[in-house]
């Protein structure tokens, strides 16, 4: 039996906002992750803030509604670290994030 792990799964927040979450965990360590806050505008969903690991680095991506992004490294000591403070960090302030992204913020 492999000790590889994927989750994946989609966390509806309401009707119109979404939390995204898929990791790779090898016995207690994770390997990579994206987790990702998504609203709904005019019928398509859109991502608004997105946390991965996906250019070797764990760094957190904010977009604003025209698709651009700006991309922050995360100073964490490992990626279950970053992991942990990403999960925490959405489900804590996608709100605000929603807010911002909206132009209200």
């Amino acid at each position: 039996m492999s000790s590889l792990k994927e989750i994946e799964f989609v966390a509806m927040l309401t009707s119109e906002d979404r939390y995204r979450h898929r990791h790779i965990r090898f016995k207690r360590d994770i390997l990579s992750f994206v987790v990702q806050y998504e609203t709904k505008l005019e019928g398509k969903w859109l991502p608004v803030i997105r946390y991965d690991t996906e250019h070797g680095f764990a760094h957190r991506d904010l977009f604003d509604r025209d698709g651009n992004k700006k991309k922050t490294p995360m100073f964490t000591k490992d990626y279950n670290e970053a992991l942990t403070f990403a999960e925490y960090d959405i489900k804590s302030n996608w709100k605000i994030y929603k807010q911002t992204f909206l132009g209200g913020g």
